[in-house]
Protein backbone atom coordinates (compact mmCIF):
# COMPACT_ATOMS: atom_id res chain seq x y z
CA UNK A 1 0.00 0.00 0.00
CA UNK A 2 1.35 3.44 -0.98
CA UNK A 3 1.54 5.81 1.71
CA UNK A 4 3.51 8.73 0.25
CA UNK A 5 3.77 10.36 -2.68
CA UNK A 6 5.15 13.81 -4.45
CA UNK A 7 3.49 14.76 -7.65
CA UNK A 8 3.37 18.01 -10.32
CA UNK A 9 0.79 20.24 -10.38
CA UNK A 10 0.96 21.87 -13.67
CA UNK A 11 0.50 24.75 -15.08
CA UNK A 12 -1.31 25.85 -17.65
CA UNK A 13 -2.22 28.55 -20.49
CA UNK A 14 -5.19 29.30 -22.33
CA UNK A 15 -4.12 29.58 -26.11
CA UNK A 16 -7.54 31.93 -27.07
CA UNK A 17 -10.51 32.45 -24.83
CA UNK A 18 -14.25 33.44 -26.65
CA UNK A 19 -17.19 34.41 -24.35
CA UNK A 20 -20.13 33.25 -25.50
CA UNK A 21 -23.01 34.14 -23.66
CA UNK A 22 -23.86 34.75 -20.00
CA UNK A 23 -26.00 31.74 -18.11
CA UNK A 24 -28.91 32.54 -15.53
CA UNK A 25 -26.65 31.19 -13.15
CA UNK A 26 -24.03 34.28 -13.53
CA UNK A 27 -22.00 32.22 -15.43
CA UNK A 28 -19.69 32.41 -18.36
CA UNK A 29 -19.83 29.49 -21.73
CA UNK A 30 -16.68 29.89 -23.40
CA UNK A 31 -14.72 28.55 -25.98
CA UNK A 32 -11.10 27.95 -24.75
CA UNK A 33 -7.83 26.08 -25.51
CA UNK A 34 -6.28 24.85 -22.50
CA UNK A 35 -2.59 24.12 -23.20
CA UNK A 36 -0.50 22.25 -20.78
CA UNK A 37 2.81 22.75 -19.63
CA UNK A 38 5.71 21.40 -18.23
CA UNK A 39 6.47 23.13 -15.38
CA UNK A 40 3.88 24.15 -11.81
CA UNK A 41 3.52 23.69 -8.16
CA UNK A 42 4.61 20.55 -6.50
CA UNK A 43 2.91 18.60 -3.75
CA UNK A 44 4.00 16.30 -1.22
CA UNK A 45 1.05 13.56 0.64
CA UNK A 46 1.80 11.62 3.38
CA UNK A 47 -1.08 8.93 4.10
CA UNK A 48 -1.63 8.38 7.97
CA UNK A 49 -4.70 6.91 10.96
CA UNK A 50 -4.87 10.77 12.40
CA UNK A 51 -8.29 11.23 10.62
CA UNK A 52 -6.89 14.82 10.08
CA UNK A 53 -6.20 16.94 7.07
CA UNK A 54 -3.14 19.02 7.89
CA UNK A 55 -1.92 21.34 5.49
CA UNK A 56 1.23 23.52 4.98
CA UNK A 57 2.62 25.66 2.02
CA UNK A 58 5.93 27.04 1.28
CA UNK A 59 3.91 30.21 1.11
CA UNK A 60 2.41 31.37 4.17
CA UNK A 61 0.16 33.62 2.91
CA UNK A 62 -1.83 30.52 1.40
CA UNK A 63 -1.56 27.85 3.98
CA UNK A 64 -5.12 27.99 5.73
CA UNK A 65 -7.92 25.85 5.21
CA UNK A 66 -9.67 27.87 2.17
CA UNK A 67 -7.02 26.73 0.00
CA UNK A 68 -8.21 24.49 -2.16
CA UNK A 69 -5.85 21.63 -1.57
CA UNK A 70 -7.79 21.17 1.77
CA UNK A 71 -10.95 21.56 -0.09
CA UNK A 72 -10.13 19.15 -2.40
CA UNK A 73 -9.31 16.50 0.67
CA UNK A 74 -12.53 17.32 1.91
CA UNK A 75 -14.60 16.47 -0.39
CA UNK A 76 -12.88 12.33 -1.04
CA UNK A 77 -12.03 12.26 2.89
CA UNK A 78 -16.19 10.92 3.29
CA UNK A 79 -15.51 8.81 1.01
CA UNK A 80 -12.62 6.87 2.35
CA UNK A 81 -12.26 4.57 5.66
CA UNK A 82 -12.62 5.85 8.93
CA UNK A 83 -9.76 7.20 10.21
CA UNK A 84 -7.92 8.22 6.91
CA UNK A 85 -5.49 11.36 7.08
CA UNK A 86 -3.06 13.03 5.19
CA UNK A 87 -0.43 15.45 5.74
CA UNK A 88 0.15 17.62 2.35
CA UNK A 89 2.88 20.47 1.92
CA UNK A 90 2.63 22.47 -0.98
CA UNK A 91 5.97 23.68 -2.93
CA UNK A 92 4.49 26.79 -4.46
CA UNK A 93 5.91 27.83 -7.43
CA UNK A 94 3.29 28.87 -10.27
CA UNK A 95 2.90 32.77 -9.59
CA UNK A 96 -0.89 33.24 -8.40
CA UNK A 97 -3.40 35.51 -9.81
CA UNK A 98 -1.93 34.99 -13.25
CA UNK A 99 -4.28 33.36 -15.13
CA UNK A 100 -2.22 29.92 -14.69
CA UNK A 101 -4.50 27.77 -13.31
CA UNK A 102 -2.66 27.01 -9.84
CA UNK A 103 -4.45 26.89 -7.73
CA UNK A 104 -7.52 24.44 -9.71
CA UNK A 105 -4.04 22.48 -10.68
CA UNK A 106 -3.19 21.53 -6.49
CA UNK A 107 -6.91 20.85 -6.07
CA UNK A 108 -6.54 18.75 -9.27
CA UNK A 109 -3.33 16.49 -8.16
CA UNK A 110 -4.80 16.20 -4.07
CA UNK A 111 -7.64 14.14 -5.72
CA UNK A 112 -5.78 12.33 -7.83
CA UNK A 113 -3.17 11.43 -4.96
CA UNK A 114 -5.74 11.06 -2.29
CA UNK A 115 -7.69 8.91 -4.69
CA UNK A 116 -5.06 6.57 -4.56
CA UNK A 117 -3.47 6.84 -1.04
CA UNK A 118 -6.96 6.04 0.09
CA UNK A 119 -7.67 3.54 -2.38
CA UNK A 120 -11.15 5.51 -3.16
CA UNK A 121 -11.16 3.81 -6.92
CA UNK A 122 -13.02 6.88 -8.58
CA UNK A 123 -12.84 7.11 -11.89
CA UNK A 124 -11.03 10.16 -13.49
CA UNK A 125 -14.80 11.26 -14.76
CA UNK A 126 -16.07 10.89 -10.93
CA UNK A 127 -13.06 13.12 -10.07
CA UNK A 128 -13.73 15.90 -11.89
CA UNK A 129 -17.02 15.60 -11.27
CA UNK A 130 -15.84 16.59 -7.66
CA UNK A 131 -13.46 19.48 -9.16
CA UNK A 132 -16.35 20.79 -11.12
CA UNK A 133 -17.29 21.77 -7.44
CA UNK A 134 -14.25 23.63 -6.62
CA UNK A 135 -13.21 25.32 -10.29
CA UNK A 136 -14.33 25.55 -13.32
CA UNK A 137 -10.84 24.46 -14.55
CA UNK A 138 -10.26 21.71 -12.24
CA UNK A 139 -11.52 18.83 -14.46
CA UNK A 140 -9.15 19.70 -17.46
CA UNK A 141 -6.32 19.36 -15.02
CA UNK A 142 -8.00 16.17 -13.50
CA UNK A 143 -7.87 14.48 -17.24
CA UNK A 144 -4.45 15.72 -17.92
CA UNK A 145 -4.62 16.48 -21.55
CA UNK A 146 -4.70 19.76 -24.14
CA UNK A 147 -7.98 20.28 -24.77
CA UNK A 148 -10.78 22.28 -26.37
CA UNK A 149 -13.41 22.92 -23.65
CA UNK A 150 -16.41 24.51 -23.76
CA UNK A 151 -19.75 25.10 -21.28
CA UNK A 152 -17.96 26.89 -18.32
CA UNK A 153 -14.67 25.24 -19.61
CA UNK A 154 -15.92 21.14 -18.32
CA UNK A 155 -16.58 19.97 -21.57
CA UNK A 156 -13.50 18.71 -22.79
CA UNK A 157 -12.23 17.55 -25.97
CA UNK A 158 -8.20 16.37 -26.41
CA UNK A 159 -5.83 17.92 -28.91
CA UNK A 160 -3.21 17.31 -30.07
CA UNK A 161 -0.59 19.92 -30.96
CA UNK A 162 3.22 20.27 -32.16
CA UNK A 163 6.26 20.34 -29.88
CA UNK A 164 6.80 24.46 -29.06
CA UNK A 165 7.94 26.91 -26.20
CA UNK A 166 6.52 29.75 -24.84
CA UNK A 167 8.06 32.28 -22.51
CA UNK A 168 5.53 33.20 -19.90
CA UNK A 169 5.53 36.92 -18.05
CA UNK A 170 3.97 37.91 -15.01
CA UNK A 171 3.64 41.55 -14.59
CA UNK A 172 3.96 43.19 -10.58
CA UNK A 173 -0.13 43.36 -10.72
CA UNK A 174 -3.06 41.59 -9.69
CA UNK A 175 -5.88 40.89 -11.97
CA UNK A 176 -9.40 39.90 -10.29
CA UNK A 177 -11.50 37.42 -12.30
CA UNK A 178 -14.41 37.71 -10.84
CA UNK A 179 -13.68 41.83 -11.39
CA UNK A 180 -13.21 40.94 -14.89
CA UNK A 181 -16.28 38.67 -15.73
CA UNK A 182 -18.96 41.25 -13.70
CA UNK A 183 -17.35 43.73 -15.64
CA UNK A 184 -20.03 45.39 -18.13
CA UNK A 185 -17.44 45.91 -20.72
CA UNK A 186 -16.55 42.14 -21.19
CA UNK A 187 -16.88 41.04 -24.68
CA UNK A 188 -19.63 38.51 -24.09
CA UNK A 189 -20.83 37.78 -27.57
CA UNK A 190 -18.29 35.83 -29.06
CA UNK A 191 -19.90 33.94 -32.11
CA UNK A 192 -19.16 29.93 -31.24
CA UNK A 193 -17.42 28.36 -33.42
CA UNK A 194 -16.38 24.53 -34.57
CA UNK A 195 -12.87 23.30 -32.87
CA UNK A 196 -11.83 23.11 -37.18
CA UNK A 197 -12.76 26.77 -37.23
CA UNK A 198 -11.14 27.96 -34.43
CA UNK A 199 -7.66 25.71 -35.48
CA UNK A 200 -7.22 27.59 -38.69
CA UNK A 201 -8.62 31.10 -37.27
CA UNK A 202 -6.07 33.58 -35.47
CA UNK A 203 -6.76 33.86 -31.66
CA UNK A 204 -7.57 35.88 -29.28
CA UNK A 205 -8.80 36.24 -25.74
CA UNK A 206 -11.74 37.71 -25.45
CA UNK A 207 -10.64 39.05 -21.52
CA UNK A 208 -7.42 41.08 -22.93
CA UNK A 209 -8.69 44.26 -23.86
CA UNK A 210 -10.65 44.80 -21.15
CA UNK A 211 -7.87 43.83 -18.59
CA UNK A 212 -5.24 45.79 -20.66
CA UNK A 213 -7.32 48.78 -19.83
CA UNK A 214 -8.08 48.04 -16.00
CA UNK A 215 -4.26 46.92 -15.69
CA UNK A 216 -1.96 48.95 -17.89
CA UNK A 217 0.87 46.69 -16.35
CA UNK A 218 -0.76 44.09 -18.82
CA UNK A 219 -0.63 46.26 -21.95
CA UNK A 220 2.95 47.62 -21.13
CA UNK A 221 4.09 43.80 -20.96
CA UNK A 222 2.13 42.76 -23.94
CA UNK A 223 3.71 45.88 -25.73
CA UNK A 224 7.50 44.19 -24.94
CA UNK A 225 6.61 40.74 -25.50
CA UNK A 226 5.55 40.90 -28.87
CA UNK A 227 8.66 42.37 -30.10
CA UNK A 228 10.02 38.54 -29.57
CA UNK A 229 6.38 36.65 -30.99
CA UNK A 230 3.08 36.70 -30.97
CA UNK A 231 1.79 37.55 -27.66
CA UNK A 232 -1.44 37.41 -25.58
CA UNK A 233 -2.92 37.24 -22.02
CA UNK A 234 -3.77 33.62 -20.77
CA UNK A 235 -7.09 33.71 -18.96
CA UNK A 236 -8.16 36.77 -16.95
CA UNK A 237 -4.26 37.41 -16.60
CA UNK A 238 -2.05 39.61 -15.47
CA UNK A 239 0.21 36.43 -17.05
CA UNK A 240 0.94 36.64 -20.32
CA UNK A 241 3.02 34.44 -22.84
CA UNK A 242 4.69 34.11 -26.58
CA UNK A 243 5.02 30.96 -28.35
CA UNK A 244 8.67 30.03 -29.78
CA UNK A 245 9.75 26.82 -31.93
CA UNK A 246 12.89 26.35 -29.52
CA UNK A 247 13.78 26.82 -26.31
CA UNK A 248 16.91 28.95 -26.78
CA UNK A 249 14.59 32.17 -28.66
CA UNK A 250 12.63 31.89 -25.78
CA UNK A 251 15.69 31.70 -23.17
CA UNK A 252 16.84 34.57 -25.14
CA UNK A 253 13.61 36.60 -25.11
CA UNK A 254 13.79 35.81 -21.09
CA UNK A 255 16.94 37.52 -20.76
CA UNK A 256 15.93 40.44 -21.88
CA UNK A 257 13.12 40.54 -18.85
CA UNK A 258 12.13 43.51 -17.14
CA UNK A 259 13.08 44.13 -14.12
CA UNK A 260 9.20 44.64 -12.70
CA UNK A 261 8.15 41.33 -14.43
CA UNK A 262 8.57 37.42 -13.59
CA UNK A 263 9.13 35.03 -15.76
CA UNK A 264 9.69 31.33 -17.14
CA UNK A 265 10.27 29.45 -20.33
CA UNK A 266 7.97 26.17 -20.45
CA UNK A 267 7.12 23.68 -23.35
CA UNK A 268 4.10 23.18 -24.18
CA UNK A 269 2.64 19.81 -23.71
CA UNK A 270 -0.13 17.65 -25.10
CA UNK A 271 -0.31 15.43 -21.82
CA UNK A 272 0.61 16.16 -18.14
CA UNK A 273 3.27 15.51 -16.19
CA UNK A 274 0.77 14.67 -13.11
CA UNK A 275 -0.47 11.18 -15.53
CA UNK A 276 3.15 10.31 -15.97
CA UNK A 277 4.43 10.67 -12.34
CA UNK A 278 1.01 8.60 -11.40
CA UNK A 279 1.67 5.60 -13.68
CA UNK A 280 4.78 5.56 -12.12
CA UNK A 281 3.53 5.47 -8.60
CA UNK A 282 1.52 2.39 -9.36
Amino acid sequence: MISLLTLPAPAKLNLFLHITGRRADGYHNLQTLFRMLDVGDELSFQADNSGEIRFSCSDASIGGDDNLVVRAAKMLQPLAAEGSGVCIHLDKRTPMGGGLGGGSSDAATTLHALNLLWQLELSTQQLADIGLKLGADVPVFVFGQTAFAEGVGEKLQPVELPDCWYLVVTPDAHVSTAAVFTHPDLTRDSKPLTLADLMTSPWRNDCQPLVERLCPQVAITLQWLVEYAPSRMTGTGASVFAEFADELSARRALADLPANCRGFVARGLNQSPLLTALRHAV
